[in-house]
């Protein structure tokens, strides 16, 4: 068994494909019509075969209720990893992007936390 997909509710899928892609780097996978929204995915240039996320429309009452009870408790919905905290900290800051914990060590583990502008925290993290 292996993770093919995981998703993310979204605000607006248009919205979160400008910050996923233009802010953050993933690029687009998959862009299909499906109902009123569409089946659009990204995956990282790092892997484009791997895992993909799903940015998920969330025209949901119980998906809303649930997505900003655990955005204010300060919990992020997903994590991604990267190779220089510091580096990718500071460039996501010059792009405006907001941050709710500062690069901060545990262990053998540092992260910080931000926000995507689509209604979620995302934790990015770095291993010694």
């Amino acid at each position: 068994m292996r993770i093919k997909m995981t998703s993310v509710f979204v605000e607006d899928q248009d919205k979160a494909l400008e910050f996923y892609t233009e802010v953050l780097g993933f690029q687009k996978k998959m862009d299909m019509p499906a109902g009123d929204f569409k089946w659009l995915t990204v995956v990282s240039p790092e892997e484009p075969d791997g895992v993909e996320l799903l940015l998920e429309p969330n025209d949901n009452d119980t998906a809303k209720t649930y997505q900003k009870a655990i955005y204010e408790q300060g919990i992020p919905i997903t994590s991604f990893v990267v190779d220089n905290i510091q580096a990718e900290y500071e460039r996501l800051k010059q792009h405006g992007v907001e941050f709710t914990a500062e690069p901060t060590e545990t262990g053998p583990v540092t992260f910080a936390i931000f926000d995507d502008t689509c209604g979620n925290l995302i934790q990015m993290s770095q291993t010694r």
